[in-house]
């Protein structure tokens, strides 16, 4: 009996040391680690990062970890305020001054959040230029992370009492990203365009023309978040990719549609066209949604929607194609219970 005893307990101990080990392994699962990455917009105290976790907190993306080397600012909630939102700061600065690099090693994140660039187009910089601090400091992520999951944003317009032009300025930067975007991405580390320009008001938005007040807080934490989403969701969960190619007469241009990455509630897709002709100066590729989607945010297109009937144009830069020539342009939507993918078509 007492034999029996000692071998039950050894069992039973040992038993245990597997569940502890396999819980502890369970649970241990490395968080998702973000870095909002910007100027003032972002950390003065940048209250969106304050509304955005607590989002993704309340919708299950609990196993995050906002990153940066500045602490919390106040914003009355609480939430994990890390961040590198350098009030004043340059991109073009950052990049020549070469401050990306020590930020990336002390914090190691897997998402960058980017909305950069105002102080810049304050400087009168030109967005060639801008831009090329960009391409420096994609670079530099891609170096400490080669998987490293980028989302840039169009920055919020600009009115400030001290610069009449800064306006027109942030449009042409912003005009200028999502060609920057397209030839900078990669399928290893992907650059996702987020518009947090249009819909947001300077007189309505923000308290001085250029930093969001409260409205403006939760307009950029609404255009964030499902970017932000789609990006975590592919970090966990295998791509879907349904794809629709239409049949079309030769000569003329096709659009492909595919799904890029499906979540719950939302997916993001991806239209690529192609001109199969002769030169094209513009093209329009429409149509519709079998299941009650509702696009939410689109890039490199304008878009225009009726019911469930779905049109995007080209935008300045991308409606000229060659012969045998392609340029894509993507977006955010949401989907319940069905998600059919459509059949485009492209003229």
């Amino acid at each position: 009996m007492r034999r029996t005893s000692t071998l039950l307990a050894v069992m039973l101990a040992f038993a245990a040391a597997v569940l502890f080990a396999t819980t502890t392994q369970a649970s241990g699962a490395a968080a998702t680690r973000i870095m909002p990455l910007g100027d003032s917009i972002t950390g003065s105290p940048g209250c969106w990062r304050a509304l955005l976790w607590n989002r993704l907190q309340s919708t299950g993306y609990t196993n995050i970890d906002f990153v940066g080397t500045l602490p919390l600012q106040g914003c009355g909630v609480p939430y994990d305020g890390d961040n590198e939102g350098h009030g004043g700061y340059l991109a073009t600065n950052i990049a020549n001054q070469n401050q990306l690099p020590g930020w990336l090693s002390a914090t190691k994140p897997d998402i960058v959040l980017m909305h950069l660039g105002t102080n810049d187009v304050w400087s009168n910089i030109a967005p060639a230029t801008i831009l090329s601090a960009f391409t420096t400091l994609v670079n530099q992520m891609r170096a400490g992370n080669p998987n490293m999951k980028i989302i840039v944003a169009k920055i919020i317009p600009m009115n400030p009492s001290s610069c009449a032009d800064c306006g027109q300025r942030a449009v042409n930067f912003n005009n200028a990203i999502p060609a920057w975007a397209a030839a900078t991405t990669t399928q290893q580390s992907p650059i996702t365009v987020v518009d947090q320009w249009t819909g947001f008001s300077t007189s309505t938005d923000t308290y001085d023309g250029v930093h969001p007040n409260a409205a403006g807080d939760q307009k950029m934490s609404d255009k964030w978040y499902p970017a932000l989403v789609s990006a975590l969701s592919g970090t966990s969960t295998p791509t879907i990719t349904p794809t629709v190619t239409p049949t079309v007469p030769a000569g003329g241009c096709t659009a492909t549609y595919k799904i890029t990455n499906q979540w719950q509630d939302g997916f993001q897709g991806e239209v690529t066209v192609k001109n199969g002709g002769a030169a094209l100066s513009g093209w329009t590729v429409q149509w519709a949604f079998g299941n009650g989607q509702q696009i939410s945010q689109l890039w490199n297109g304008t878009l225009s929607t009726s019911g469930s009937s779905v049109t995007v144009r080209n935008v300045g830069w991308n409606g000229s194609l060659a012969p045998g020539a392609s340029t894509t342009f993507g977006f955010i939507a949401s989907w319940s219970g069905t998600n059919t993918a459509p059949t485009p078509t492209c003229s």
